[in-house]
C-alpha cells in the first residue's frame, strides 16, 4: 500500500468549515459484481470528483469492492485476495485527496472472515471496523460466511506493511475540520434495538456513516428514511446511509442504491432508486449545530464519554474544491413550513396547541367571557381565530368572545374597519371605546404635552387599552387574552405594563412571519366562505402599533419595520441565535445566502446588530411575561426555555 506523507496540523480555511458546514456524500456507484478491479476505478473516479467539489467525506455501500451478492465465491481465496488488492488501490489512487473514503469489503482476521467497512484518508487505511449484527434469516444468510464482531478479540491487525486499528469502538477525528468525528456501522447495525452508531455518538461521533445492501421490497424504503432520520436524531448526529445498487444480483431480491443523508431528524438529501449508473447524495451537515444540541441537551450529556473509545486522529489539509457559499438549502423563513404539502397539518396542529392552551386557561379560571382588544392588524387577528376554537374546546359559547376596538390617535380607516368587517363576518359583536379623552386627561394629569410624539406619548395609549380591556375582564368574569407573538418579545416591541400584559398570551409561541402564514391558511382555508377576502387585506397591510397621528391625508406616519427593520430578518436571526445558538458572524453568513437579491449586507448587519441590541436590552420585559403556550422548538419563556438575566452588559454582535 502507498504510503502518503503525512500533511502537518493546520486550521481549515474555509469559510464553510469555519462556521461548522462540512460536505460530505452518500454514493451508490455503477457496480460490477466480482469484478474488483473496475469497481475500484468506479470508487476511485468518484471520490476525486467528490473531493473536486470540496467534499470532507465520501460513503460508499457494503462489501462495494466486490458485490454484496457474491455468495460462496467469499470462500474462494482469488475474490478475497482481489478485494485486498482493490483497498490498496482505492487508498493509491485517493492519496492526494482532502477527504475520508469508507469502502466494504470482506476480511479475513483471525482465521475468520468478516463483513467490514475501511476507512481511508491520505492514502492510507485509518482503521477497519467489522459489522456487529448479522442478518441470518427469510433472504440473508451472512452467518454462512462471515463472523460477527464480537468474535474478534485483535484490535490492530497488519494490512500491507502498516499496523491498523480494527473493532467497533473506532472514531475517526480529522484535526484540521472542527467537529469532523466519524463512527461507522453496517447495514444491519441500524435496524437492531441498539445500534452500535448510539454507542459511537456517545463516546463523540457526530458524524456516523452505515455502508448497506438492504434489498428492496414494497415499503421498505419509506421505512429505512425513517431509521435514518431517527437514529440521526436520537443520537443528535447526520447520518449517512450508502446503499448497494441495481448492480447487485437479481437472483432473488432486487437492490436499489438508496441514499440517504439526515440530520438531527431531518432528511437533507436522498438519492434516486434502481439506477446502473453512480447515484450519490451531495450536501453540507452543521457540526456545530449538532454540538450545540448536545450541549443542551442533559440526557445526551448524562451518558456521554461514558464508553471507552478509541479515536483515530489525521489531517486531511485544505479542501480541493467546492465554493465558500453553502450548497445545502438556507430557508429565508426557517418557522414557515416549506412544503406546502404539509400546510393544512402544521397549521391545523398549530391552532391545536393554541387553543388547547387557551381553552385550559378559561376552564382552570372558570372564565364566562374571553376579552380581547381586536385593532384589526396581524397579532389580534390570530388571536381571536384561535379565540373561537378554544371557547368550543372549554365548552362556553361563541358569545363568550368580548371583542373591543379602541382607537386612537392614529388608527387608520383600513385596520378599524377590518375590525369591523371581520367581527361582522363571523357573527360577534364588537364594541367601541374610544380612548383619546382618556389619554388627553392622562395627559393633563401628569404635564405631559400631546404635541410631544416621545415613548410616553404612545405607552400613554398602549397601557390605557390594557387597563379597558383588565377593568372589563374583571367586570365580566372574564380573562384578558393576550395578542403579542414571538418576534415581539425578542425584540422588546411592546409597552411594558402595556400591551405587554394579559391573563394567557396565546401567540407568544408564534413568530410574525408564521402569523402571517397562519392568517393566509385561514384566509385560504378554514375561513375562506366567511370572511377570507377581509383577512388577505389584513396580511396586506403594513405593520403598525398606530400609536403617532395620521398624516393630513391620513397616511400612516408609523410603520414597524422602518423602526426595527423586517420582520422576516428578525425572525431569521432570532431562529438561529436561540435553536442554533449562532454567532453573529455565523447569522450574517447565512442570512446573506438566504436573502441573496433581496437584502444586501449592510442592510442585514444593521438589522442584526439591532436585533441583538434590542434582544438583550428587553430580557426584563421577557423575565415578567404571562403564560402562554410553546408552539415551536423556539420559545422565550423565563419560566421554559429562555433564563437569562435581564441586567447582561454584553456584546451579542459579535
Amino acid at each position: 500500500m502507498q504510503q502518503a506523507s503525512p500533511s502537518p496540523t493546520s486550521t481549515s480555511t474555509s469559510t464553510r468549515e469555519q462556521f461548522g458546514f462540512v460536505r460530505v456524500a452518500a454514493v451508490s456507484p455503477a457496480l460490477m459484481l466480482g469484478d474488483v478491479e473496475k469497481n475500484v476505478a468506479v470508487i476511485a473516479s468518484e471520490a476525486r470528483k467528490l473531493a473536486q467539489r470540496g467534499c470532507r467525506l465520501a460513503v460508499f455501500p457494503e462489501l462495494c469492492l466486490t458485490g454484496y451478492s457474491c455468495a460462496d465465491l467469499f470462500h474462494t481465496d482469488s475474490l478475497r485476495l482481489a478485494a485486498l488488492r482493490g483497498l490498496d488501490e482505492v487508498a493509491g489512487a485517493t492519496q492526494d485527496l482532502a477527504m475520508v473514503i469508507v469502502v466494504g469489503l470482506p476480511l479475513v482476521v483471525q482465521d475468520r472472515m468478516y463483513n467490514v467497512a475501511a476507512v481511508l484518508a491520505k492514502g492510507r487505511v485509518l482503521g477497519v471496523v467489522p459489522k456487529t449484527f448479522l442478518p441470518n434469516s427469510a433472504e440473508f444468510y451472512e452467518r454462512r460466511w462471515f463472523s460477527p464482531s464480537d468474535t474478534l478479540t485483535a484490535t490492530t491487525l497488519r494490512l500491507h506493511g502498516q499496523d491498523v486499528p480494527v473493532g467497533t469502538d473506532l472514531l475517526f477525528e480529522a484535526r484540521d475540520v472542527a467537529g469532523f468525528v466519524l463512527g461507522v456501522e453496517i447495514c444491519e447495525d441500524l435496524w437492531t434495538v441498539i445500534p452500535p452508531s448510539s454507542r459511537l455518538a456517545l463516546g463523540g461521533a457526530v458524524l456516523l456513516a452505515n455502508l448497506s445492501a438492504s434489498p428492496e421490497i414494497l415499503g421498505k424504503a419509506p421505512y429505512r428514511r425513517m431509521l435514518v432520520a431517527q437514529q440521526a436524531a436520537r443520537c443528535l448526529a447526520a447520518y449517512l446511509y450508502a446503499g448497494a445498487g441495481a448492480g447487485e444480483s437479481s437472483t432473488d431480491v432486487v437492490y436499489s442504491g438508496h441514499c440517504l443523508i439526515a440530520e438531527n431528524g431531518t432528511l437533507l438529501g436522498e438519492g434516486e432508486r434502481f439506477s446502473f449508473e453512480t447515484r450519490r447524495v451531495v450536501t453540507e451537515v452543521d457540526v456545530q449545530h449538532l454540538a450545540h444540541e448536545r450541549l443542551k441537551s442533559s440526557s445526551f450529556r448524562d451518558k456521554a464519554s461514558a464508553l471507552p473509545m478509541r479515536r483515530v486522529s489525521f489531517d486531511l489539509g485544505p479542501a480541493l474544491g467546492g465554493d465558500e457559499k453553502a450548497i445545502r438549502a438556507i430557508t429565508a423563513h426557517p418557522f414557515v413550513p416549506s412544503a406546502k404539502a404539509d400546510r393544512h397539518g402544521v397549521c391545523e396542529e398549530i391552532f391545536a396547541i393554541q387553543a388547547t392552551g387557551l381553552a385550559r386557561r378559561l376552564k382552570q379560571a372558570r372564565a364566562k367571557t374571553a376579552v380581547l382588544g381586536l385593532s384589526g392588524g396581524l397579532d389580534s387577528t390570530l388571536a381571536l381565530l384561535v379565540m373561537l376554537d378554544a371557547l368550543k374546546r372549554a365548552g362556553l359559547p361563541q358569545s363568550a368572545a368580548l371583542l373591543i376596538t379602541m382607537p386612537g390617535f392614529g388608527t387608520t380607516k383600513r385596520t378599524r374597519g377590518n375590525a369591523e368587517m371581520l367581527a361582522e363576518a363571523l357573527n360577534l359583536e364588537l364594541r367601541t371605546i374610544p380612548i383619546t379623552d382618556a389619554v388627553r386627561q392622562h395627559f393633563a394629569d401628569i404635564g405631559h404635552s400631546e404635541h410631544q410624539h416621545d415613548a410616553t406619548y404612545e405607552n400613554s395609549q398602549a397601557r390605557e387599552r390594557t387597563q379597558i380591556l383588565m377593568d372589563l375582564a374583571n367586570k365580566t368574569g372574564g380573562i384578558v387574552v393576550g395578542t403579542g407573538d414571538l418576534s415581539e418579545a425578542a425584540l422588546g416591541w411592546c409597552t411594558f405594563n402595556g400591551d405587554h400584559m394579559s391573563m394567557y398570551h396565546v401567540n407568544s409561541g408564534v413568530p410574525k412571519t408564521l402569523v402571517r402564514y397562519l392568517i393566509e391558511w385561514c384566509a385560504e382555508g378554514p375561513f375562506a366562505a366567511k370572511a377570507g377576502a377581509i383577512l388577505r387585506d389584513i396580511t396586506d397591510t403594513p405593520i403598525t402599533p398606530e400609536l403617532l397621528p395620521l398624516a393630513a391625508d391620513e397616511s400612516l406616519q408609523q410603520k414597524t419595520e422602518d423602526t426595527v427593520g423586517p420582520y422576516e430578518l428578525h425572525d431569521f436571526f432570532l431562529f438561529h441565535f436561540i435553536r442554533h445558538g449562532c454567532t453573529a458572524e455565523k447569522i450574517r453568513w447565512l442570512a446573506a445566502q438566504a436573502f441573496a437579491g433581496r437584502h444586501d449586507d449592510e442592510t442585514i448587519s444593521r438589522w442584526l446588530a439591532t436585533f441583538l441590541r434590542r434582544f438583550a436590552q428587553n430580557q426584563f420585559k421577557r423575565s415578567s411575561v404571562p403564560d402562554g403556550p410553546k408552539v415551536g422548538s423556539v420559545a422565550l419563556s423565563p419560566r421554559g426555555d429562555w433564563r437569562m438575566p435581564s441586567d447582561y452588559a454584553g456584546d451579542l454582535n459579535i
